[in-house]
């Protein structure tokens, strides 16, 4: 895998990010995925009940979406997948936002000014890894 993943033999991490029950007598995990940046701060938690099986393709989506979206300076939108367009920072100045609704009348890229796409830049798809992937 591209990414640490932590091995936890003596319970303590697990403990300290509640992904063990505090009940007593009892040592059933909760079943939680953390995805903590190089810089330590924690992205994104998922919990999954017990009885409920990690999406691992979710998990790894979710990766490269924080990825795309951290280098591309964007938002990936709902249900986003990879390869997919991504949500353009809204506009600083009044000029830009003109900016911005003659490249929506040109491109038909977007809703409105608040509302943009564009595709994840070439030096960040290669930055994230995306060309090693679409060649395996």
């Amino acid at each position: 895998m591209p990414f640490p993943v932590i091995a936890d033999r003596s319970g303590e991490i697990a403990r300290k990010y509640g992904m063990i029950s505090t009940v007593p007598k009892t040592t059933e995990t909760v079943r939680n995925v953390f995805i903590i940046d190089d810089k330590g701060v924690i992205r994104t938690i998922l919990i999954y009940p017990l009885n409920v099986g990690r999406c691992i393709p979710e998990i790894l989506r979710v990766i490269e979406a924080l990825q795309t979206a951290d280098c591309n300076n964007a938002s990936t939108p709902a249900n986003w997948v990879p390869g997919e367009p991504i949500i353009v920072p809204k506009p600083n100045t009044f000029c830009e936002l003109q900016e911005r609704l003659e490249e929506i009348q040109k491109n038909k890229n977007g809703i409105s000014w608040y509302l943009s796409f564009q595709n994840s830049s070439e030096e960040c798809n290669k930055k994230i890894g995306k060309e090693h992937r679409k060649s395996t």
